[in-house]
């Protein structure tokens, strides 16, 4: 009988020929997510009376959901997290304004093809987007793999999602995912392994992949995966070749050196272009076409439209063309989910050349500094300040509520983030919409929910 990626993903983290579903593992993850909550994550951690996190090489730490400190409080757990990263020599740790998490460590090629990342985070499931499985643990739990190095896991069953043709114009993935959600429900996934299949899924840009893993967190999802192609690899490729190059010139790296290319199952041909696209390659673990699914979906890309998630849950979902009209104060462009260039670039095109509505304001927030340079030389920048909006330092900013963008009672606002359960942006009796960029930001122009296409 077949296998799924889950299967295949979680025998490999657990070096056994074979697994199935619902099988107890011990999984020894590639890498290990947190970010502000490393603080959090290490005062468990010392309970344990364990001096020394067992393979620092592969922690992963951003601080990126509270950037800059909003509060004091916010200030001491950053510094925390600094002494931490310096006391058990962290390498991999991202200062504030690089970025959020899922963003950076996509960027920095962190995790890989037919890869187990583990995070404190519940958007880990990011990572599909690559071919990787990455699911959210709890903070315990990433104690728990500090000191151990492994967590037991259940082989989740498996979903496969089929997505034939191409999206129209107007709609996007996100428009896909809130379809998706509103149909099948928050809990259609819940603790399953979301595999999507189809050439609705190689058609779309990279970054329009990476929203589909990211919504399956709030489908309930243990992981999502999606089929890793050479424009994965060729993206990969890029970072991994420039950090090969760099520590290959400075011999204090060489421990961390050798970690990354016993990764790649490759000592020294990963200098070579190809050699390190056919490793990927055969790094990269998918489906048989025989594996066995809890159940199966397929949707015609063509016939989809532009969706809204209502409040206060993101399966509350309607057309867009149902509301058209509905007042907002606030239109929020980032977050993990829709802060990528491409997203920037689809809410220019709408925004070009207008002003923002009197009385309602758009926050920018570009999921990264290396998005936020790209939308600056873009000239992606200077077009959103020309129409009113306010541009905030690369991380999370109003999506959990911390600050940089919390609504005041009774306003409604209109993101491009992946949540709109009550009080996720901070404020219990505010609404939240769930939107595609280019709705956001055409909402933004209009002071109410409007069709880009229109505006």
């Amino acid at each position: 009988m077949g296998k799924t990626f889950a299967e295949k993903a979680l025998a490999r983290a657990s070096g056994q020929a074979s697994v199935s579903a619902g099988q107890i593992v011990d999984a020894q993850p590639d890498a290990i997510l947190s970010h502000d909550n490393t603080a959090a994550i290490y005062r468990l951690f010392k309970q344990l009376g364990i001096e020394r996190v067992k393979n620092p090489e592969r922690l992963r730490i951003a601080l990126d959901h509270a950037v800059p400190a909003p509060t004091t409080q916010h200030a001491q757990n950053h510094a925390e997290v600094r002494a931490f990263v310096e006391q058990q020599g962290v390498q991999n740790f991202f200062e504030v304004g690089r970025g959020i998490c899922h963003q950076v460590l996509s960027e920095e090629a962190m995790v890989l093809p037919g890869q187990l990342i583990l995070g404190a985070d519940s958007h880990t499931t990011h990572y599909g987007w690559m071919g990787a499985f990455g699911a959210g643990v709890g903070r315990s739990e990433v104690a728990a793999l500090w000191a151990t190095g492994e967590l037991w896991l259940r082989v989740p069953e498996s979903i496969k999602v089929t997505l034939n043709g191409r999206l129209p114009p107007g709609t996007t993935s996100k428009d896909f995912c809130l379809k998706l959600i509103g149909d099948l429900g928050a809990d259609g996934g819940l603790y399953a392994s979301v595999e999507f299949h189809g050439d609705g899924i190689t058609n779309m840009s990279l970054e329009s992949r990476m929203v589909i893993p990211n919504m399956m967190a709030e489908f309930g999802a243990k992981n999502a995966w999606l089929p890793p192609d050479e424009k994965v690899y060729e993206y990969l490729s890029v970072p991994l070749l420039r950090r090969l190059d760099a520590e290959r010139r400075d011999s204090r790296l060489e421990e961390a050196r050798q970690s990354l290319i016993s990764n790649l199952q490759s000592q020294h041909s990963a200098s070579n272009h190809q050699s390190l696209i056919s490793n990927l390659q055969s790094q990269a673990l998918f489906a048989d076409p025989d594996a066995t699914y809890r159940a199966e979906y397929t949707y015609d890309a063509s016939t989809l439209e532009p969706m809204i998630a209502k409040p206060h849950r993101v399966d509350n979902v309607a057309p867009l063309s149902e509301l058209r009209g509905t007042r907002i104060q606030q239109a929020f462009l980032g977050t993990c989910t829709n802060g990528r260039i491409e997203d920037i670039a689809a809410a220019c095109e709408v925004i070009k050349g207008k002003r923002i509505a009197r009385g309602t304001r758009l926050l920018v927030i570009p999921a990264s500094s290396e998005v936020l340079k790209e939308a600056t030389a873009r000239g992606y920048i200077s077009i959103l300040l020309e129409a009113g909006a306010v541009i905030g330092v690369p991380g999370c900013g109003p999506c959990m509520g911390n600050h940089m963008g919390v609504p005041a009672v009774g306003e409604a606002t209109i993101s491009t983030a992946n949540r709109n359960f009550r009080g996720r942006m901070g404020t219990r009796d505010a609404e939240i919409y769930l939107a595609s960029p280019a709705v956001v930001a055409a909402s933004a122009i209009a002071g109410v929910i409007a069709d880009p296409r229109e505006v």
